[in-house]
């Protein structure tokens, strides 16, 4: 909330509209459920994650049909949205992370990619994109 008053007072548009995209989310989030409960930080990541790929999608998709004049607006409202998510792992340390599971869970070949993508993502949880992580887990496993 406190950031959508500063949008106004900045008159930043875009940050307005990608913050009300955000609140009018965890609302209907919220609202699913039916209870009056708050939405657990977990959800949170998941719902900001969902709207970061969503932009960002749409952004490729426009610039694919020659229109940056649409990709722009999508590419800076997922680059507000992620000021709000944690910070995201680079590739060598996910990477680290996919090796360590891999031992310790025994798994080789790509059998086992199921197993080792569902510990990886539960521990990475709002700290990687999973297509980064199964990309990684498919190359640990060949």
């Amino acid at each position: 909330m406190d950031e959508i008053k500063n949008a106004m007072k900045a008159k930043d548009t875009v940050a307005l509209e990608s913050l009300r995209a955000v609140k009018s989310e965890l609302l209907l989030l919220q609202t699913a459920t039916g209870s009056k409960e708050e939405v657990s930080p977990e959800e949170e990541i998941k719902l900001l994650q969902r709207l970061v790929k969503t932009r960002k999608e749409s952004a490729r998709i426009f610039t694919e049909q020659n229109r940056p004049d649409l990709a722009e607006p999508e590419l800076a409202q997922a680059a507000i949205i992620e000021r709000f998510l944690p910070a995201q792992l680079s590739e060598a340390e996910i990477e680290a992370v996919v090796a360590r599971t891999i031992a310790q869970s025994g798994a080789s070949g790509m059998a086992s990619m199921g197993k080792v993508m569902g510990l990886v993502s539960a521990e990475l949880a709002g700290k990687a994109d999973g297509k980064t992580i199964s990309t990684i887990v498919k190359k640990l496993l060949s």
